[in-house]
């Protein structure tokens, strides 16, 4: 069994940059994803979902950020396993960690979490009559939005993915409106684009009460909770945006300290309360911790630079960039595309 010196344990966009930057520091590194592509949730549930706050691009595609990251991180011939789940990490010795998944097993000297929020299942909609109709008009992410091209869609939310879908189906869709029942979450310019376009902003105070229709979704009822006033919409479709119920409870049985929903490091360095073992990105809970892609990248810089310190204490800090070296650009790069 190969005894690497970085394990990544998720193929998300902060994981990726811990490979690229791994392979900057001359690391033999593995990435670990249960899911069956590389990208993360990103690439899983929001592919044509625009980006707005990564440094270079006013705007881009989740999926072609996804494609550039994976072609980043692999200028290196790093180890993939995709659709194995980690099931348990103990410490062999001082230096060593058996990573134990629903496969197999692997060594590694360190670990870098870049496993997101965790588990993750979406919050669903509360309207009673609302569970017969998931998959049948009734989603709680946009895979395609070919797939709305034409109908009448109410979207459910007010977070940055809620309006980044009523902006992203505006266009396309012969009806949108948007029903949320609290102030927006979402970035302020892409509220004001909102309050800008077509769509039927029902906000603050509605909510969806009922869905109804014969097998598929045909209308919605919404009601507005301060006058109880009632409004039918007829609905092709109904799209959720009410946010994810996250689960680190595994980390947190592998003997990793957790606060709330994250995983509490040392801002400086990364590390977890195990040392050898460090997290970046929506993982992780410090104070002044932004959930945004940048600063995740930022986080996996960090981890990598002082996991590689661990494994050799005569290893400097310091950041290494494209200034110092030249890159391996090879037949490998998009070998890993989704």
């Amino acid at each position: 069994m190969d005894l690497y010196d970085i394990t990544v344990i998720g193929g998300g966009p902060t994981g990726l940059f811990a490979l690229f930057y791994a392979g900057m520091r001359g690391a033999k590194a593995k990435v670990i994803d249960a899911l069956p592509e590389l990208g993360g949730q990103l690439y899983a549930l929001y592919p044509e979902k625009y980006i707005y706050d990564m440094p270079g691009f006013p705007a881009i595609l989740a999926a072609d950020l996804v494609k550039g990251c994976v072609e980043q991180a692999f200028q290196w011939p790093h180890a993939v396993c995709l659709e194995e789940r980690v099931t348990n990490i103990r410490r062999v010795d001082d230096s060593v960690f058996r990573l134990t998944t629903d496969k197999g097993e692997h060594l590694t000297k360190t670990v870098i979490l870049c496993s997101g929020i965790g588990a993750i299942k979406p919050r669903k909609l509360p309207a009673p009559s609302a569970a017969a109709f998931e998959d049948r008009g009734l989603f709680y992410y946009a895979r395609s939005f070919d797939a709305f091209n034409g109908l009448r869609v109410v979207i459910v939310g007010g977070g940055d993915s809620a309006v980044d879908y009523a902006l992203a189906l505006e266009p396309r869709a012969k009806a949108v409106t948007l029903v949320h029942r609290s102030q927006f979450r979402a970035h302020p310019h892409s509220v004001s684009l909102l309050r800008q376009s077509r769509v039927d902003i029902r906000q603050p105070d509605y909510e969806v009460k009922e869905v109804h229709g014969d097998g598929a979704v045909q209308a919605v009822t919404i009601v507005h909770k301060k006058t109880q006033e009632e409004s039918r919409l007829e609905a092709d479709a109904i799209l959720c945006a009410l946010g994810f119920v996250s689960d680190v409870g595994e980390v947190a049985a592998w003997g990793i300290k957790t606060e709330g929903h994250g995983v509490v490091v040392n801002p400086y360095t990364m590390e977890t309360s195990v040392p050898g073992i460090f997290a970046a990105g929506d993982v992780v809970s410090h104070e002044g911790k932004l959930k945004l892609i940048a600063c995740g990248t930022s986080e996996a810089a960090i981890a990598v630079n002082q996991a590689m310190v661990r494994i050799n204490p005569a290893n400097k800090v310091h950041p290494i960039h494209s200034s110092n070296l030249t890159l391996p650009i090879s037949a490998k790069v998009g070998a890993h595309n989704p």
